[in-house]
């Protein structure tokens, strides 16, 4: 009995890598990793100009540019292609071949999933060396721990608005998909600010909302550590793995809301 429990586990993962190793390769095609040329071509000459427009900041100003360039262009990705990993199977009718075979709905949205937490898995690690290496050829000094821990939360940030879109894309149209995912990302960039609003307000009704808010939606702060990184501001490891595991915990939460709601539909 057992051996057949593990069987059918390793039978679980095996059909979740097809479909997140399909998922990897279709994006890459797409050509989603000139982004990270882009990124390199637009650093190179912000190295070049940053001495001319601030001389006595330059540094600072150039790590925290490359950290934001690393944020920005992974949200990219992470919205407009994760709204339409869903939508794309549908349009193209190849999700009725898909789940006609045995493949359940559940592996079906952590294979998305997985497939482009992958992309931008490698999209991260690329301009983080970038970044790392126009640094040291332009003499910034930097904690080179700080950076890594700041790109993994990226990642972890981006893993996470991923699996938000798949459940927006799951249930709505591309356009309406991305405009609800980039809502709560915002929304949940300034859940903490959101709170304090609430309690200036002295209204027990708007205290109550906020509260509930936050509670709702995902404390994006937790895993931005862009400033942190550029002054040394690192949380200590306990507030690491905390955060840390609040963004897996969250990520699971999303990926099995997503996995009933693609359930509910008809075909």
């Amino acid at each position: 009995m057992n051996r057949s429990v593990g069987m059918g586990v390793g039978s679980t993962f095996g059909r979740i890598g097809t479909i997140a190793t399909n998922v990897f390769r279709e994006v890459i095609r797409d050509r989603i990793l000139y982004l990270v040329g882009f990124y390199a071509v637009a650093m190179i000459p912000a190295y070049r100009l940053l001495p001319e427009i601030a001389a006595a900041t330059e540094k600072k100003i150039l790590l925290d540019l490359g950290l934001a360039a690393m944020s920005v262009l992974g949200l990219m990705i992470a919205i407009f292609v994760g709204t339409g990993l869903i939508n794309k199977e549908i349009e193209k009718r190849t999700v009725f071949v898909l789940i006609a075979k045995p493949v359940s709905r559940v592996e079906f949205i952590v294979g998305k999933h997985w497939g482009l937490s992958g992309v931008l898995a490698v999209l991260v690690t690329a301009m983080t060396a970038i970044n790392i290496t126009i640094l040291q050829v332009a003499n910034v000094p930097f904690s080179l721990r700080d950076l890594l821990i700041s790109s993994s939360f990226l990642f972890l940030q981006l893993s996470l608005i991923t699996a938000i879109a798949l459940s927006f894309g799951v249930c709505t149209s591309s356009l309406l998909a991305t405009l609800f995912t980039f809502g709560v990302f915002l929304m949940g960039q300034f859940s903490q600010d959101i709170v304090k609003f609430g309690k200036l307000a002295k209204n027990p009704s708007i205290e109550a909302a906020t509260q509930g808010l936050y509670l709702v939606l995902p404390d994006f702060s937790r895993l931005d550590l862009k400033n942190q990184a550029v002054y040394n501001l690192i949380p200590s490891p306990d507030v690491l793995i905390v955060n840390a595991g609040y963004a897996v915990l969250y990520i699971v939460f999303v990926l099995a809301i997503a996995s009933l709601l693609f359930s509910a539909r008809e075909f």
